[in-house]
């Protein structure tokens, strides 16, 4: 076993960890770090598959930007944790028979004969062409619907973070200047007549 197996194994030990830790997590919070954790060890495997843009926008992109947004919205939501655990062994059986489902799937789909033949098919990349010009070809010639696709349920999901967040709770103070403008002097100060001590 040489050493890039080895640390492909601690990757891919530590991906599979963390998605554990996702699923399993009963802290939102927790559970976001996890992700966080799983985007490092998937962008530590793309670089190991030579593949630096995509590794570097998985940082950039979901580590830096999307993540940063869950966590925001998870901890400005005041999730209650004790009704999240309530039905965590009541739908543990409908979780599991989806997964097994989608590993199946997976199996299907990878040992399939298309999918051997589309990996014979694959010209190995010149050294004078970058992966990346290559990707950005593929991208937005015969993949540029799925990507405009893409980038609107992006949007979409933009939008109603900002609309969770920006509801109006009770509990919080807030000042409106246009009521402030409007305040006059008697509306803030009362004279109150007292007598003085040698009326007494």
């Amino acid at each position: 076993m040489d050493f890039t197996t080895v640390i492909f194994s601690a990757f891919a030990l530590t991906l599979l960890g963390a998605g554990m830790g996702v699923i399993l997590s009963r802290n939102p919070v927790h559970a976001a770090l996890f992700l966080v954790l799983a985007f490092f060890t998937g962008a530590g495997l793309w670089m190991m598959l030579e593949a630096e843009f995509l590794a570097i926008t998985l940082v950039l992109v979901y580590v830096g930007a999307v993540m940063v947004l869950f966590l925001f919205v998870v901890m400005m939501l005041n999730v209650d944790l004790d009704r999240l655990r309530e039905g965590f062994w009541q739908h543990l059986p409908l979780g599991a028979g989806v997964a097994l489902i989608m590993v199946a799937e997976m199996v299907l789909v990878v040992s399939s004969k298309q999918f051997s033949k589309l990996g014979a098919d694959l010209q190995p990349a010149s050294e004078t062409v970058s992966n990346t010009r290559d990707l950005g070809m593929q991208l937005y010639t015969h993949y540029v619907y799925p990507f405009e696709l893409a980038s609107v349920i992006l949007l979409v999901a933009i939008v109603a973070a900002i609309a969770l967040t920006l509801r109006k709770r009770k509990d919080s103070k807030h000042l409106d200047p246009a009521q402030q403008v409007l305040v006059k002097a008697s509306d803030r100060l009362r004279i109150v007549s007292m007598r003085s001590e040698g009326d007494q």
